[in-house]
């Protein structure tokens, strides 16, 4: 008996697979969906990027974190645990500094 396996095609294009840098993530929900922004927080720049956001439904939003869950543990059985912080980055906002 032939049995067909589900397959999906993904392609991922050159623009895409570059992918983008945050250093922050907020997350936000209503009863229907997640919405995922993540941000690039730049040091000397008090304005914080957006450079994505993803809204997915809530079945999903709960598998992308049972899959981030055990990805997190694979990495730290590998490489150690990762450090954890109860703060947001700071950078200094006046890097450039006038002299006379």
């Amino acid at each position: 008996m032939n049995q067909k396996t589900n397959q999906i095609n993904i392609e991922l294009t050159d623009e895409i697979s570059k992918g983008k840098y945050a250093n922050l993530a907020m997350i936000a929900h209503s009863s229907s969906e997640f919405v995922l922004d993540f941000i690039q927080l730049m040091p000397g720049v008090p304005k914080a990027k957006v450079n994505s956001r993803i809204i997915i439904t809530p079945e999903h939003a709960k598998k992308f974190s049972m899959a981030l869950s055990d990805n997190i543990s694979k990495y730290e059985k590998k490489y150690g645990l990762i450090k954890d912080f109860d703060e947001l980055p700071k950078f200094p906002l006046d890097i450039i500094s006038s002299k006379k």
